[in-house]
């Protein structure tokens, strides 16, 4: 195992040298219109980890003017996702990547597995969801239980009709909720199956409802960066799956989304949003995130295309037809900024700039020269549609050296209207809200 690991170190220190360096600043790659310059790829891929280290004592992110950040919750095991019930209290999926001991080794599978160490993400997964609770309105939990455990990889989390949806890795379940229950230990019902197996590229599932609360909307990730595993393993993946809950029969809702993470509706428009992680390998300028109104039946290019007609040669054979019917997202997040989170601003209690818009987890680039992302932003809308440049909500996530103090994923609106992010490295739930 040590001559491993010191090959890996000499591989990732051959890869720092050689690396290619982003042309272009994150902000050529963000809004309406991204610069997308030509594909620079390499014979490896460009590498640069921010390396997890955790917060400092008494060091925290910074929130912009107006605004305060304090923890919520501290200690937590690795907290992805956030979801706030109707009485207030605030449910975090702590998880990670299911173990899979079916899987091939492989020099490239080693790779990424140390790679995911470094970065935080390569601990077993804690598998529950521990509900959080500020019985005093002080900004800061004073009650914690486990609400449910012995789940597979959870992360999306939704309340309908006195039920909790829970979206595992492998399969949607639900089970009995009472307002106000902190355990729940009754077993969970399978509501629809979703792609897993043995690859499982992209674990991570979210789920949202419908407004009328008939129907579920989940996102299932590609099984691959762009195809390499073969278009097979890819079936109903790199799409939103939308599914009726009376008989959990699914249709795909839209496609070609590589990886589609965060879901929030609009209310103005009453449309419903994804943050998309793009494709990876091609330069750090390419391709950008992004964010974008879904239209139902929609092809998003993934992965023929990115960004419309951009066809990406590495896919073979190429769909021509496909790429010609490929929709151009609504607004770009930068490249490689692993755009996470999303949150309607809707009911916000933040300073007046924050009254209609988005927020957006950026959990933070591995493929950029320099890092991108690893921050929180605000994209402003107005008539149901971005406008402007995004707005930095909380920063400070990474040192001066380049190391990650924390690398912020979920984000949710509590009930007093403050932002909550779930901060994955860090094992801490933040909160900002209005100064006093």
């Amino acid at each position: 195992m040590q001559a491993r690991v010191l090959l890996l170190s000499i591989f990732v220190l051959v890869l720092s040298a050689c690396a290619e360096v982003a042309r272009l600043p994150v902000s050529a790659g963000t809004g309406a219109e991204p610069v997308l310059p030509a594909p620079h790829p390499t014979l490896l891929p460009t590498l640069n980890i921010a390396p997890a280290v955790g917060w400092p004592q008494g060091k925290g992110p910074q929130s912009p003017a107006g605004t305060q950040v304090q923890a919520f919750a501290r200690g937590l095991d690795h907290p992805r996702w956030l979801y706030v019930l109707p009485n207030g209290d605030v449910l975090v999926a702590e998880s990670n990547k299911p173990a899979n001991p079916a899987a091939v080794w492989n020099f490239k599978a080693w790779a990424a597995s140390f790679l995911m160490k470094k970065a935080g993400a390569g601990a077993a997964s804690a598998n529950r969801i521990t509900l959080l609770r500020d019985t005093h309105g002080s900004g800061t939990a004073d009650v914690r239980t486990v609400l449910l455990d012995g789940l597979n990889s959870p992360m999306g989390m939704v309340l309908v009709g006195g039920y909790l949806y829970v979206a595992n890795t492998d399969a949607i379940v639900r089970f009995p909720y009472a307002e106000g229950s902190t355990r729940i230990d009754l077993p969970g019902e399978v509501v629809a199956q979703l792609p897993a197996g043995p690859i499982n590229h992209h674990w991570t599932k979210n789920i949202i409802a419908s407004p009328d609360g008939k129907r579920l909307y989940a996102t299932v990730g590609s099984n691959s960066n762009v195809g390499e595993n073969g278009m097979d393993v890819e079936a109903g993946r790199a799409a939103v799956w939308e599914i009726d809950l009376r008989s959990g029969a699914h249709r795909v809702f839209a496609s070609g989304l590589r990886n589609p993470v965060g879901l929030a509706w609009d209310t103005f428009s009453g449309t419903l949003w994804t943050a998309v992680n793009e494709r990876d390998e091609i330069g750090s300028d390419l391709v950008p995130d992004y964010m974008t109104g879904l239209r139902d039946g929609a092809f998003y290019g993934w992965p023929y295309s990115y960004y419309g007609s951009h066809v990406d040669a590495r896919v073979q054979p190429p769909q021509p037809s496909l790429v010609a019917s490929a929709i151009v997202p609504d607004y770009a997040l930068g490249p490689h900024t692993a755009s996470l989170g999303l949150a309607s601003s809707e009911g916000t209690t933040l300073p007046a700039l924050f009254a209609h818009g988005m927020f957006v987890g950026q959990h933070g680039s591995w493929n950029r020269r320099p890092h991108s992302g690893y921050k929180v932003i605000f994209v402003p809308f107005t008539a149901g549609k971005p406008t402007g440049a995004p707005i930095d909500v909380l920063t400070g996530f990474l040192s001066p050296e380049g190391t990650a103090y924390g690398r912020p994923v979920g984000v949710a609106l509590d009930h007093a209207g403050a932002l909550l992010v779930a901060d994955d490295v860090g094992n801490v739930v933040w909160r900002v809200r209005s100064a006093p």
